[in-house]
């Protein structure tokens, strides 16, 4: 059984993405079409396609300004809660060392 070449992980900027999703956006040229001239994943070129779409507006997802709103929004969230359960264990901790004076 001979052995597949797997690629290896990469990375491109997001200048690099956005001309790419563009060249499908713009001329209408199919997505297995571009990526296989880029050589890069269909799957990948298809994600970048989406959220190009979604920047543009012709979608009803989420632009890449919300996604990173989004995101910082749930980290502060996560910390607030954090903040919240560390308060609570305090007062209890208030509570129980007073009462038992």
């Amino acid at each position: 059984m001979p052995e597949e070449k797997k690629r290896s992980r990469r990375k491109f900027s997001e200048e690099f993405k956005r001309d790419a999703a563009a060249l499908v956006v713009d001329t209408g040229r199919p997505v297995a079409q571009v990526a296989g001239e880029l050589d890069v994943y269909e799957s990948s070129l298809g994600r970048w396609v989406a959220q190009l779409r979604a920047d543009r507006g012709e979608t009803d997802a989420l632009t890449t300004d919300e996604r990173a709103r989004l995101r910082e929004l749930e980290r502060e969230v996560a910390d607030l809660r954090m903040e919240r359960d560390l308060l609570k264990r305090s007062v209890a901790f208030w509570v129980r060392e007073t009462s038992t004076r």
